[in-house]
């Protein structure tokens, strides 16, 4: 779904393709406490920080994990997101979500995939 993809920037109306690249536990990369998701966007770099206890909360609340996979999706996610609303700053690398934005974006990937309720999150 979101691992290669196009969107529409909605200030340009510039069609931009996406493309996942990496995925990086960034504890030792840059001291943060995130797992880092790299995307090319039209051949420039973005990456897209998880935080880690975002994993944690959503275990504790469903009992479930996220996944290597399911990570790129939310952020894949989060990158269109992003582009589609007019967040998206051309030129920008580095996007830091909060650990509620990655659980609603969690919830939006699950819904689309048809996951079961149960593996969904109340998000505040």
């Amino acid at each position: 779904m979101y691992e290669d993809f196009h969107v529409t920037d909605r200030w340009t109306g510039q069609k931009l393709h996406c493309l996942y690249q990496a995925l990086i536990v960034a504890i030792a990369t840059r001291h943060a406490d995130a797992v880092d998701i790299k995307f090319l966007v039209n051949g420039h770099p973005v990456w897209i920080a998880l935080p880690h206890p975002a994993w944690v909360e959503y275990n504790k609340r469903t009992g479930r994990v996220i996944t290597d996979p399911l990570a790129i999706q939310i952020a894949g996610y989060s990158l269109k997101y992003l582009i589609e609303s007019g967040s998206y700053e051309h030129g920008r690398e580095m996007y830091s979500l909060t650990v509620n934005e990655t659980l609603e974006h969690l919830n939006t990937v699950l819904k689309e995939i048809g996951a079961p309720q149960d593996a969904l999150v109340q998000t505040a």
